[in-house]
């Protein structure tokens, strides 16, 4: 039986901590000291003292849901995040980080068909990277229909910059939930979440039946036949922050956003062709 690496481990002992609910008076103590480290703008959420723990917080819901454009040909961002890489893959190769490569067909895993994984050949990819700071929930970018989504347990290395320089890989080692969708156009794309260092649990709110950082050590595929989303719903959220990566068919996004631009959930940061 495969061992536990010890990065899960760590992500989930800083879970069980996060998931605690302290006696007020120290609840206070320890949102309020994330708040300060982290430098959280909780302007459009509720008070950092309502929240019964560090997971409440790290997970918080906007107090009221930001308005996007309704037209169907603009894709927003799904989540708040740096834009740590974006621009077109050379046939499956996409970039982790500039001057580091990594196979989108590794990446998007043996669970999906040869064909399936062609199909963003060339096509175009964004990385969304959710620190700490970040509102943690991620919501759907365009009108569309989950074809299949499928767990594929991993490590929990770091994300951040200085870890995607050093690691070549990461995003391939690391756990995450490869969702392949369809737009009503008929244009395919995959929206990945990957772990990272004390995300203990990224859910998706479609299908509880995946569990993340759990016991599973094989991947775990689920199929829909009539599974629609719209445009700005939650999906769910990481317990900590972590990588959002999309990508999308060929021609499908034309962007508007580039590395290093920090983007907000319901922002239009493409056009759909």
């Amino acid at each position: 039986m495969n061992k536990r690496h010890i990065t899960s481990l760590i992500s989930q002992n800083f879970g069980k901590f996060a998931s605690k609910e302290f006696p007020k008076w120290f609840q206070k103590i320890v949102n309020s000291s994330y708040v300060g480290l982290m430098g959280l703008d909780m302007s459009e959420f509720h008070d950092k003292h309502s929240y019964k723990s560090l997971n409440a917080l790290f997970t918080r819901h906007l107090k009221e849901d930001r308005k996007y454009s309704l037209d169907a040909d603009d894709f927003i961002s799904p989540c708040d995040a740096y834009i740590s890489e974006c621009g077109v893959m050379k046939e499956d190769y996409a970039l982790q980080i500039k001057g580091m490569e990594y196979k989108a067909d590794d990446f998007i895993g043996s669970e999906f068909t040869q064909e399936e994984k062609n199909a963003v050949h060339n096509g175009t990819f964004l990385n969304f990277y959710l620190s700490p700071k970040d509102y943690h929930r991620y919501h759907i970018p365009t009108n569309l229909k989950v074809l299949k989504a499928v767990h594929i347990p991993g490590k929990f290395y770091p994300v951040n910059i200085p870890s995607l320089e050093k690691r070549l890989n990461l995003f391939i080692e690391n756990e995450r939930v490869v969702i392949h969708c369809e737009t009503p156009s008929g244009k395919k794309f995959f929206m990945v979440l990957v772990s990272a260092l004390n995300v203990g649990v990224m859910q998706v709110s479609f299908e509880p039946k995946i569990q993340t950082n759990a016991s599973a050590v094989s991947p775990q595929s689920y199929a829909f036949d009539d599974l629609y989303l719209n445009k700005g719903d939650d999906f769910g959220c990481f317990e900590m922050g972590s990588t959002i990566i999309i990508l999308a068919q060929k021609d499908m996004l034309e962007l508007d956003v580039s590395v290093g631009d920090n983007v907000k959930y319901a922002q239009t940061i493409a056009k759909i062709n």
